[in-house]
């Protein structure tokens, strides 16, 4: 059965302090949130710590925004797997276009790091999509099937998240229409062995479209930027009508 997952990705915001802040705030924001949607922050390395003592026992599940593929190693500025479940977290975004446009993130390399993730017992969320050029061009389609093929080779279907997020959309205040999202949110779930993966749609998601997204058919809940930075906001996206 699929699930409602609601992650934040905060990237690269929020010190250690403004982070507790953050959690003690949103916990009180959620109490009454439905119990069947998964609710995750994905922050900064430095506040996974903090963070992980502070949700202990809540029902917010804490994710980092990266992993390396390998236990350890001569890898600078990267983090291992095993590192991340020390502390407790249990979800990991893999593949954002951010790290694809200005880290040389591959498909391969995308892979590589499912591999690991789901090694060392962490759930994935696998970001997808397409440029506006590889849109305006047709190409939507195929670019995100590839990006399937390559990077889910040898992956566990059964522990992983797929997150659809045009990057056309991700900080723009462009949203893809919910109607588009759900279309091809459709078109991934028939490239999958198992059609009950959760797929996100992510990409300037806010409070005021959150309805309308979670009403479509396919889409399985939302990867949220900066909407995720603020408590009130947050909450009001993981309670969507």
């Amino acid at each position: 059965m699929r699930k409602i997952v609601i992650a934040g990705n905060w990237k690269m915001y929020k010190n250690q302090a403004e982070s507790l802040k953050f959690v003690q705030e949103f916990k009180s924001e959620i109490e009454d949130t439905a119990e069947e949607r998964e609710i995750i922050l994905c922050a900064p390395f430095t506040s996974l710590t903090v963070m992980s003592k502070n949700l202990h026992g809540s029902r917010v599940k804490l994710g980092a925004q990266n992993v390396h593929w390998e236990l350890e190693g001569a890898y600078t500025g990267e983090i291992s797997g095993e590192m991340l479940t020390e502390i407790g977290v249990d979800y990991v975004v893999i593949g954002h276009s951010e790290r694809r446009q200005y880290f040389g993130e591959t498909d391969e390399t995308v892979n590589l790091r499912l591999k690991a993730a789901q090694k060392y017992k962490l759930k994935p969320i696998l970001c997808v999509g397409e440029t506006k050029e590889q849109r305006d061009a047709g190409e939507t389609e195929n670019i995100i099937i590839n990006q399937l093929k390559k990077g889910l080779l040898e992956i566990d279907q059964s522990n992983l998240i797929i997150a659809y997020e045009p990057i056309w959309a991700i900080g723009t205040g462009d949203t893809c229409k919910s109607t588009e999202a759900n279309r091809v949110i459709g078109v991934i779930r028939q490239q999958l062995d198992n059609k009950d993966i959760s797929i996100q749609y992510g990409g300037s998601v806010k409070p005021g479209n959150i309805d309308e997204i979670m009403a479509q058919p396919e889409i399985d809940g939302a990867l949220v930027g900066g909407a995720s930075l603020e408590a009130a906001n947050f909450a009001r996206i993981v309670k969507y009508q």
